[in-house]
C-alpha cells in the first residue's frame, strides 16, 4: 500500500461522531417535543426508540452486506439518507412524523457504522492502523457522552429542530471527502434473506430494549421480558444469514475484541449516567458543576485517544488493549468506596482514570478485531462492533438504574451499581488477556 490517506479517517471520524451523538442529543429535547407535540410523556420515548431499534436490528444485516458491497457507495446511500432523515426530523410537523424520521436515521446510521472501520482501516498502511482506528473509536464515545450537555446549549439557543439540523453541514462535508478521496465502486443489492434477518433480529432487539427500559423505571422483574428474545435469535442462528458471524467470533482475538468493545461500553455509560446524580443529590452541586465535574471523563478519553493509537501501532493491539482494560478497571475500583464526605474534584479525578484507560483501549481494540477479520469478514467486523458499542451504551444506565432502586437510591446502592461496573472492567481485562491470546 503507498501513502497513508488521513482525509477518510477523518471523515470516518465525524460520522462516527455524529451518529453516536444522535443516540443521546435528543434526550434534552424530549420535554420540548411533549409540550410542542401535545403527547404524553411515554409516547416522546419513541423518539429515542425509533433511531436505537432499527440501528440495532440492521448492524449485522447491513454488515453482511457490506461484505459484498461498494464501501463508497454504501457509505454515500447511507450519508445521503440520514442527512435528509435530520432535514425531515427537524420539520416535523407531529410526533409520528418526527419518530418516522427517526427509524431512518436509525437505519441509515446501521450502514455507517458498519462501513467506517473498513473505509478506516483500508485508508491507511497496517503501522498506521492504531493511530486511525484511535482517532475514530475516540470520538465515538465522545458523541454519547457530549450529547445532553450540547443538545442542552443547542435547545436553549436555537430550538429543538437544531439538534437534527446540525447534521445537515457534516453529511455534505463527509460526503465531498468521500467523493474526492476514495475509489468508486459498484453497488449490490442486498441479497433475499435481507428483509428476514432484519425481522428476526429486529424482534430480538424490541424484547431487549422494551425490557431494559422498563426494568430501569419499573423495577428489576420487566427484565424478564428479554427472555422474549430468545426464539427470534435462536430461529436468527438457524439461518445461513448467521454464518458470518459465527465464523467472525470463531476467531480468538475478534471475540475477545467484540467483548471488551461492549464491556466497556457499558463501563463507562453506567459511570456516566451515576456521576451526575451522585453530584446533585448528595454533594448538591449545580448543573454547571455537574457539568464541569463530569467532563473529566471525556476530556480524559480524547487526551489518551492518540496515546493508545501510538502504542498499539509500536508494541500491539493487544498489549494497548490490556493496558486500557487495566486502567480503566483500577479508575471504576477506585469509584467503588464512594462517600458523603468526597468533594466534587474526587469524582473528577476518579472519571478521569476511566476515561484515560477507555482513550486507551478503544483504538487497539478496534484496530485488532479488524485485523482479525479477513478480507470478506470486514463488514461484518464493523457491524459486530457497532451492536456491541450500542448493547453497551443500552445496558449500562439500565443497569445503573436497577441496581440503584434495589437499595431505594441510598449511597449503598451507587457503591454496588459502581462495584457492578468495576466487575464489567475486570471481566474486560479477563477476557482481553484469555480470548485474545492468539
Amino acid at each position: 500500500m503507498g501513502r497513508n490517506q488521513w482525509w477518510p479517517v477523518a471523515g470516518s471520524g465525524l460520522v462516527v461522531f455524529m451518529a453516536t451523538l444522535d443516540t443521546s442529543i435528543v434526550a434534552v429535547a424530549l420535554p420540548a417535543f411533549e409540550r410542542d407535540f401535545g403527547v404524553r410523556t411515554s409516547a416522546t420515548e419513541w423518539v429515542v426508540l425509533g433511531y436505537l431499534l432499527p440501528l440495532i436490528a440492521l448492524s449485522l444485516p447491513a454488515g453482511r452486506w457490506l461484505d459484498r458491497t461498494g464501501p463508497r457507495s454504501a457509505l454515500l446511500l447511507a450519508l445521503a439518507g440520514f442527512t435528509i432523515a435530520s432535514l425531515a426530523a427537524g420539520l416535523a410537523p407531529a410526533l409520528a412524523w418526527l419518530v418516522a424520521a427517526r427509524v431512518v436515521q436509525g437505519c441509515c446510521a446501521a450502514i455507517l457504522f458498519a462501513v467506517v472501520p473498513s473505509i478506516t482501516i483500508q485508508a491507511v498502511r497496517p503501522d498506521a492502523a492504531g493511530r486511525a482506528s484511535a482517532l475514530v473509536t475516540t470520538l465515538g464515545p465522545l458523541g454519547a457522552v457530549s450529547g445532553p450537555p450540547l443538545g442542552g446549549v443547542i435547545v436553549q439557543a436555537w430550538g429543538p429542530p437544531w439538534i437534527f439540523y446540525i447534521n445537515i453541514p457534516v453529511g455534505v462535508l463527509v460526503a465531498a471527502i468521500a467523493l474526492a478521496s476514495l475509489r468508486p465502486d459498484a453497488l449490490r443489492l442486498p441479497d433475499r434473506t435481507f428483509p428476514a434477518e432484519t425481522a428476526l433480529l429486529g424482534a430480538a432487539a424490541a424484547a431487549v430494549l422494551l425490557a431494559l427500559s422498563l426494568s430501569a423505571g419499573h423495577g428489576l422483574g420487566w427484565s424478564a421480558l428479554a427472555v422474549a428474545a430468545v426464539p427470534p435469535l435462536y430461529l436468527w442462528g438457524r439461518t445461513g444469514a448467521s454464518a458470518p458471524v459465527r465464523a467472525l467470533l470463531r476467531r480468538p482475538p475478534a471475540a475477545a475484541a467484540v467483548a471488551a468493545i461492549m464491556l466497556n461500553a457499558l463501563v463507562i455509560s453506567l459511570v456516566e449516567f451515576l456521576g451526575p446524580f451522585y453530584l446533585q443529590r448528595t454533594l448538591g452541586l449545580s448543573p454547571v458543576g455537574t457539568a464541569a465535574a463530569v467532563l473529566a471523563l471525556p476530556v480524559a478519553m480524547v487526551a489518551a485517544g492518540p496515546a493508545g493509537g501510538v502504542l498499539g501501532d509500536r508494541r500491539g493491539t493487544r498489549q494497548a488493549a490490556v493496558l486500557g482494560a487495566v486502567v480503566t478497571a483500577a479508575g471504576v475500583l477506585l469509584l467503588v468506596p464512594i462517600g458523603a464526605d468526597w468533594h466534587a474534584s474526587d469524582l473528577s479525578r476518579r472519571l478521569a482514570v476511566v476515561g484515560a484507560g477507555t482513550g486507551l483501549l478503544a483504538g487497539p481494540a478496534f484496530a485488532r478485531l479488524m485485523s482479525s477479520a479477513p478480507p470478506d469478514l470486514q463488514g461484518t467486523a464493523g457491524a459486530a462492533q457497532s451492536l456491541a458499542r450500542q448493547l453497551g451504551f443500552s445496558l449500562g444506565p439500565a443497569l445503573a438504574t436497577t441496581t440503584w432502586a434495589l437499595s431505594d437510591y441510598t449511597l449503598a446502592g451507587l457503591r454496588a451499581a459502581f462495584a457492578l461496573s468495576a466487575a464489567a472492567a475486570l471481566t474486560t481485562l479477563l477476557v482481553l488477556r484469555l480470548r485474545s491470546a492468539r
